[in-house]
């Protein structure tokens, strides 16, 4: 039986709200209601892209995992690894990032390093909402004008 209210006989009114499959929930907002977790690989992608935007960067990573790369490259269906030169650590509110880079000839070192680490972070922050507590910058090499791009060697046939 039914009340004047629509409430079944003696329910209260938020028993039969909650009973409800449509009806509204007001513990909180949405974004609320669950746990959002973000892979290290994630972090590393968006923060090799990011890197790379940034005039006076050469490449990323130190020789041999360039070279490496460069061979995956080449494989027919290999992908080109944008987290190359980037390591992360991720946690639930915060991230730490490391990166290894190879910058132009001529450019300033200090204001690479400055502006691949601003680049990085409003990136990573802006992406994720993860707050990124440092960026280490290591420079492993220097791209001198007359030097020719690293191929792996070809074997002859």
């Amino acid at each position: 039986m039914t009340d004047m209210t629509g409430n079944r006989g003696g329910e209260t009114e938020t028993a039969a709200v909650r009973r409800s499959p449509l009806a509204k929930h007001s513990g909180g907002d949405a974004g609320s209601r669950g746990r959002t977790t973000i892979a290290d690989g994630v972090v590393e992608k968006i923060a090799g892209l990011a890197a790379r935007d940034v005039d006076g960067v050469h490449a990323m990573g130190s020789g041999l995992s360039r070279t490496f790369g460069a061979v995956r490259d080449r494989v027919p269906g290999g992908t080109k690894s944008v987290s190359r030169g980037v390591k992360a650590e991720v946690g639930e509110v915060q991230a730490a990032l490391d990166l290894e880079i190879v910058v132009e000839y001529g450019v300033s070192i200090a204001d690479v390093a400055r502006d691949v680490r601003e680049n990085v972070i409003t990136a990573v922050e802006r992406m994720t909402g993860l707050e990124v507590v440092e960026v280490n910058i290591a420079v492993s090499d220097v791209k001198l004008p007359d030097e020719e791009e690293e191929e792996p060697e070809r074997r002859i046939q």
